[in-house]
């Protein structure tokens, strides 16, 4: 369906060189809820991050029960200090502030994303649809929903759908977010098609989405492949929306082994075109410690945040399904990696 990308030279390798450090572990017995009436979530995974002033504030995703694994999101914060402290053992206040509403995001908010555009923070979630349980309606299962952050609150902006005559195709839509590159804003997502195949795309989204006053619905346009799976790997998927460095878009994205079906990270390069410039020749993260190993999905780690802090890229990952990690990549050392197998 999609032309493959005119990559080049393209070295990858099925191996490991993993540079992450362990910041830290959150689990869902640390996590209290407040303004609900169970003290817990069952678990808490598959977050996101934001640096405000001198505190990272953590968007997790949370399942309140196994009966349907239903999602929200939940925030809390810790200072940036307690980076450097001890992230295994604090207690922290959270509050559920996105959740399901609509027909777009009945069964579920999941993975959330969470950046900035032009000063506006924004969020862009796998809303599971109306259609998610029901045997007879295997399209549309999930799309992305974008929540914008307004007068201390979320607000859902819009839904992205591809164009109508490809509707019926699509399985799911998911691992998305919105990037402004140029003068043009993308929509990064991850569509499974009817095909029984997954393609990492980027699509175009006309600028006026970050100013709706009302819910909508968004057809994106133009939609092209960005990457293709090795071939020992099931599918890819974008894991944190991209951070500025020396002019240049550095991404992580994540990989589904095709024997294991383990979760492991590899990073990329793009220019303001959309252009992927450099990737890592190999995984720069894969599971290693008890809590990504053993959990609700084994074998897992799966960022979905991403900061600057001085020379330091933190990230928020999901740990086997089952709690938040937090890691600390060195950026010059990524640097020297990704610089190493540049594309021509």
């Amino acid at each position: 369906m999609f032309k493959p990308p005119e990559l080049k030279d393209v070295r990858r390798e099925n191996r490991t060189e993993d540079i992450v450090v362990r910041r830290g572990v959150i689990t869902a017995d640390r996590v209290h809820l407040k303004k609900y009436p169970v003290d817990n979530p069952v678990t808490i995974f598959n977050a996101s991050l934001f640096v405000e002033h001198d505190d990272i504030v953590i968007y997790g995703r949370i399942v309140l029960g196994y009966f349907t694994y239903a999602s929200a999101v939940a925030e809390f914060m810790f200072p940036v200090k307690e980076l450097y402290n001890n992230l295994f053992s604090g207690h922290y206040t959270a509050e559920i502030t996105v959740f399901p509403d609509n027909r777009f995001d009945l069964w579920g908010v999941e993975d959330p994303r969470v950046y900035e555009i032009d000063g506006r923070r924004l969020m862009t979630y796998c809303g599971r649809t109306v259609n998610y349980f029901d045997p007879s309606v295997r399209v549309e299962r999930t799309l992305p929903v974008t929540a914008i952050y307004d007068g201390g609150k979320w607000r859902k902006l819009c839904v992205f759908r591809m164009p109508e005559e490809y509707r019926g195709f699509v399985i799911s839509d998911k691992d998305a977010f919105l990037v402004k590159m140029g003068n043009e804003l993308k929509l990064f997502h991850r569509i499974h098609m009817k095909d029984e195949n997954f393609y990492l795309v980027m699509s175009n989204v006309n600028e006026d989405v970050l100013n709706f006053d009302k819910f909508t619905e968004v057809s994106v346009q133009d939609t092209t492949l960005v990457l293709e799976p090795a071939k020992f790997e099931d599918k890819l998927g974008w894991s944190t929306p991209p951070v500025k460095v020396d002019g240049e878009h550095v991404l992580l994205l994540h990989a589904v082994d095709a024997e294991t079906k383990s979760y492991r990270v590899l990073a990329i390069l793009m220019d303001d075109s959309g252009k992927v410039t450099a990737i890592t020749p190999c995984y720069i993260m894969g599971p290693k410690e008890s809590y990504e190993v053993y959990g609700d999905r084994p074998f897992t780690v799966f960022p979905c945040g991403a900061q600057l802090i001085d020379d330091k890229l933190i990230i928020s990952y999901g740990a086997a399904d089952s709690a938040i990690g937090i890691g600390e990549i060195d950026v010059s050392e990524l640097m020297s990696i990704l610089d190493s197998n540049r594309i021509g």
